[in-house]
């Protein structure tokens, strides 16, 4: 849930994508698959330590993201009440991300960033953030480009060259298209494994999957990766 990225393609279109950056002793995913909550219908990969995610979308016109961390680094101090991977799907009992923010329980939950996106009406792209004390909600600019990075495992200025990174890209990629940031994801770097998007970090912390969503022309799709297999799975969002 670590490197994060979206590319607006008009008329409510977009591709987000996410690397996952985790503890190599963490149970590996269940690649993603339609599941139901409540009257509605979404597509996750599932963590089976806790149930939840770190992607999600479906047919009630959000997709979400997470990231570990907010604004700053963090001393993790564990017992947490409930998983950050189940807040994500909780988010699905709300009608917005201002409600959301304004009305959820987030108090003894481990920081994180929120990226959501609505396309109920016009493209709309909010950045959620919960520190541990206090919930901001910031709306992000739907027709540029983003992307994140978690503060967790990224200093500031690996940050800053990982946006620089994504500019030059950016340069070279007018077009937007899912193979084309995917590839972005699995090789852009300067070959530093340590901070590279696709890290590993002496096989103890490392890229586990790639997931991409893209929704174009009225259709959605997700591409998940799952990287120690070099397995890929394509599903269509019905």
């Amino acid at each position: 849930m670590c490197t994060v990225t979206f590319l607006p393609c008009g008329n409510n279109d977009y591709i987000l994508t996410s690397n996952r950056d985790e503890k190599n002793v963490r149970k590996k995913a269940q690649p993603p698959r339609k599941f139901i909550h409540g009257s509605f219908s979404v597509f996750y990969p599932k963590d089976p330590e806790a149930g939840g995610t770190w992607i999600v979308t479906g047919k009630k016109h959000f997709t979400l993201c997470l990231l570990n961390g907010a604004f700053e680094k963090h001393r993790s101090v564990p017992p947490y009440r409930k998983s950050r991977g189940l807040v994500v799907l909780d988010f699905f009992a709300f009608e917005n991300a201002a409600d959301f923010a304004a009305q959820y329980d987030f108090k003894g939950i481990e920081p994180f960033t929120l990226v959501i996106l609505d396309t109920s009406s016009s493209i709309r792209l909010d950045e959620l953030r919960w520190d541990g004390t206090k919930i901001t909600c910031t709306p992000k600019d739907a027709n540029a480009p983003h992307i994140w990075s978690s503060v967790t495992l990224y200093a500031d200025e690996v940050i800053a060259q990982r946006r620089e990174w994504f500019s030059n890209w950016l340069q070279t990629n007018r077009e937007f298209k899912m193979e084309e940031i995917i590839r972005f994801h699995e090789f852009g770097g300067t070959g530093d494994k340590t901070n590279d998007l696709l890290m590993n970090r002496g096989n103890e912390v490392l890229t586990v999957s790639i997931t991409s969503i893209a929704h174009l022309h009225g259709n959605m799709r997700m591409h998940y990766k799952d990287i120690p297999q070099d397995t890929t799975y394509a599903i269509q969002i019905l």
